[in-house]
């Protein structure tokens, strides 16, 4: 131990001036509280003190010079110029362990299911388990959803990271339902950031039930708290699957949605000050999300991992916006929702045109991916010449494949349609969808004959037409 070194730290720290816990509001803006003669670090929760009961907490987001802004956790109604501001954590930290099971808690960890707090034994900051990304375990393990058409044609592997691309009402709620129920992941964590009340209470009923939440921890924030609440409520939900991994459990993360979490984000950086760029969305935005990204997939040295799925919002439908892009390019593959597919009653909507699983290659056998492909193909060659077909332009034995995507269009959609309440199992899924792509292959294409008239066509064979 070089002791020269630890005794000249020690003669700095008594030069050092004593931490400030204890200061004063000076300002309100909008949504940031402004604070003078206090010390905290970014990200310390703060309590702001005003007359008689009146308490509101706070947590530092940012500073210039000698002044901190805070954002508060709820309205700061009755609060102030010259409110006491004290530090109370100088890190926010959350509670961990398995009582969380079966529970449906708020962004600090209070129950929100009318049951006593769970009483947990561990605690640990909001920022995670950090892992390098050398000591990672390879995906190489398929996890059975449930769900015929990602299972068979959309492949997850244990620790990938996916995202769920959909406009509004195309039934991604229905499909997180199903994913919860008849995933085979040792357990699930759901995060429910920025939607609306009743929405958090239809999908614990409705599409998670009682069979779904027994394995589950659910961590709600409604539209209607504040956006540092709503921060904290992913932040929270990441750090229970991080738990539950560091435990050796493969644990199935579903944050519903990604792009609320974008606004959240968006909130709080044009309040204290961050320009705005594409579409309003401040740098911090764009930090934030592969942040909360790279926090999932494998665990060390495949000890445990987290396959997580993000519901990404494509506003208007669009599916170049911003957050949909960087979604894209920090996942691990995509699945995209159609809303022409849903207004057809052809659920789950899941479109094959743009959904992809990067990681499905090293997961299936070749006659199996071949056999996924082979069903790709029909489904886009149909797709691409829907127009021509319902209107009776194509003429039949052009293109052999498109021939077949015709012949087997009614069993191909059936095969990708899927009732709710019915799981279909991997091998079960493999089994259709090879069986299917054969009979694609080895059934005769019969032409139809044409309407066009042949040269000699109306008149008897050898017959002379004088000119």
């Amino acid at each position: 131990m070089d002791f020269d070194a630890v005794a000249q730290a020690a003669i700095e720290r008594s030069f050092a001036p004593p931490p400030v816990r204890e200061g004063s509001l000076v300002r309100v803006v909008g949504l940031t509280l402004e604070a003078k003669g206090l010390m905290a670090p970014l990200g310390a929760v703060c309590e702001v003190i005003g007359d008689g009961p009146t308490r509101v907490q706070a947590e530092v987001v940012g500073f210039q010079d000698y002044t901190l802004y805070l954002m508060p956790f709820n309205e700061p109604k009755g609060i102030g110029p010259g409110a006491r501001v004290r530090v109370i954590e100088p890190i926010a930290r959350a509670q961990l362990g398995p009582e969380l099971l079966g529970r449906v808690v708020g962004p600090r960890g209070e129950p929100l299911d009318g049951k006593p707090a769970p009483a947990c034994r561990v605690t640990h900051g909001l920022d995670g388990f950090p892992l390098n990304a050398m000591e990672r375990g390879a995906i190489h393990e398929v996890l059975d959803v449930g769900v015929k058409t990602i299972n068979g044609m959309l492949t997850v592997g244990k620790g990938q990271r996916i995202g769920l691309v959909a406009g509004s009402g195309v039934g991604k709620s229905s499909l997180l339902g199903m994913l919860t129920r008849y995933t085979k992941a040792d357990l699930v964590v759901i995060g429910l950031i920025g939607e609306r009340g009743r929405e958090v209470q239809a999908f614990i009923q409705e599409s998670l039930r009682a069979e779904g939440l027994a394995r589950s921890v659910v961590v709600a924030a409604p539209a209607n708290v504040s956006a540092i609440l709503r921060l904290k409520a992913v932040q929270y939900t990441h750090l229970i699957a991080e738990y539950f991994r560091e435990q050796g459990k493969n644990v199935l993360l579903l944050v519903d949605s990604l792009t609320r979490v974008a606004h959240a984000q968006r909130e709080i950086g044009l309040a204290v000050g961050e320009p705005p760029t594409a579409k309003g969305y401040p740098p911090s935005v764009f930090s934030l999300l592969p942040t909360l990204i790279e926090r999932a997939g494998m665990g060390r040295f495949g000890h445990g991992s987290i396959t997580a799925m993000y519901t990404v919002l494509a506003e208007n439908d669009d599916s170049n916006d911003p957050i949909v892009d960087i979604s894209r390019a920090s996942l691990d593959g995509q699945v995209m929702l159609s809303r022409a597919l849903a207004d057809a009653a052809h659920y789950p909507a899941i479109d094959l045109n743009g959904s992809i699983s990067r990681v499905m290659q090293g997961l299936v056998e070749p006659e199996a991916l071949k056999s996924a492909n082979r069903l790709r193909r029909l489904w886009s060659l149909y797709q691409q010449n829907q127009d021509l077909i319902q209107v009776g332009a194509y003429q039949a034995g052009s293109n052999p494949d498109l021939d077949a995507a015709i012949r087997m269009r009614s069993e191909l959609e059936s095969f990708l349609c899927q009732e709710i309440q019915t799981p279909v199992s991997f091998e079960e899924t493999r089994d259709q969808m090879m069986s299917l792509a054969a009979r694609s292959l080895t059934d005769t294409v019969v032409a139809q004959p044409s309407n066009r008239p042949m040269p000699n066509q109306g008149r008897p064979v050898g017959m002379t037409i004088n000119r």
